[in-house]
This record gives C-alpha cells, structure tokens and sequence, in this order.
C-alpha cells in the first residue's frame, strides 16, 4: 500500500482526537500535605529551675544552644511540627519594666506583616502569675504566639512560638492552632519555686 494513502487516514484521526477533547484545562488549587495530630497528652517539668509546668509528651525539652550561660532558658522542641516554644528566664531585681518594654517590643516587630494581633490577660493571685499572651495573625509571621507571665517581684518567663519552616501560617493553620492548646495548659500548669 502507498504511504500517501496513510496521511489522510492518519488526518482524520488526529482530527477527530481534538475534537473529541472539548473540555477546558483549569488547574487545580495548590494543596498541601495532610497533617496528623497527636491526641493532646501531657508530662511534669520539675526540676532544679525557678519554675515547673506541664509540656507535651510529643515535645522535647532542651537547653538554648545560643545562650549556654542563661541557665534556665529552654527549647521545647516539637520535632513532627518543625517548633519550637523558646522560654527565656529572668530574675526580677527592680527591671520589671525593661523585661516588659522587651516583651512588647518583640511583639511589635511583627506589625508589618501581621493582620491582627490579640492579646489575653493571665491573672492567677492563688499561683502568683501575671502576664499577656499574644495571637500573632497574617501571613508570614515568624511567631504566631508569644506571651510573658511573672509574679511582679522576683521571676518573669517570656515565651515564642517558632517554625524551622518558611513562614506560611495558612498552611500552618492546623498545626498553629494545635499548639496554641498546648501553650495555654503550659500557662495553666506554670507555678513559681
């Protein structure tokens, strides 16, 4: 058979091939990878520091590399979430103040990028803790929570929420909100020494 009879068969199939693709291409919506979180579930921090709470079974605590000589500075490292909650200790000795203006300060940097930031009072007389915890919302906040909690007199703690993660706190959202839980019974647990 000649080849010149193949090109008109070959045509027509070509032809009824596009014409038979008649829907549109849309894509789709980029997604992200489903995240498994563990039933909230938590242990005793009791030891020769200041203070002592309750953490996470799923958390790991560990000294400040970065600050070796602050001896009651911690990471509690949440290695399935790539978090961390750093806790920063300091004696109060008549710089209450300072360590507030530092507070609020940190806090502050985030306005540019943050849509809102929301504040809650922690006011607990019967275990001697006062402070703020702040909800850093918008996109590409480097911490979506920090808070400060002290007894006026003689220990203030402030802590900050941090990913190992390009921030995205869309995608973030879930695990964000996750955490948040487990800071609030961190606070709700905290007592002084």
């Amino acid at each position: 058979m000649n080849r010149k009879a193949y090109i008109p068969a070959l045509l027509g199939l070509l032809l009824f091939l596009v014409a038979a693709c008649h829907e549109q291409y849309t894509p789709k919506p980029r997604g992200y990878f489903r995240i498994s979180l563990p039933e909230h579930e938590y242990k005793g921090f009791d030891s020769t520091f200041p203070y002592s709470f309750e953490y996470p079974v799923y958390a790991v605590l560990n000294p400040d590399p970065f600050s070796p000589e602050e001896t009651y500075w911690m990471n509690i490292d949440f290695p399935d979430f790539r978090g961390r909650i750093h806790l920063s200790y300091k004696e109060v000795d008549g710089n209450l103040v300072e360590y507030l203006e530092d507070s609020r300060q940190f806090v502050m940097k985030h306005i540019p990028k943050a849509s809102a930031i929301n504040d809650s009072l922690i006011l607990n007389r019967d275990r001697n803790l006062y402070g703020l915890i702040y909800h850093i919302e918008g996109m590409g906040t480097a911490s979506p929570c920090q808070f400060f909690i002290t007894d006026s007199t003689k220990h203030f703690v402030r802590g900050a929420l941090y990913f190992d993660v390009v921030p995205n706190n869309d995608s973030l959202a879930p695990v964000i909100e996750f955490l948040k839980k487990d800071i609030e019974h961190l606070l709700g647990t905290f007592s002084w020494k």
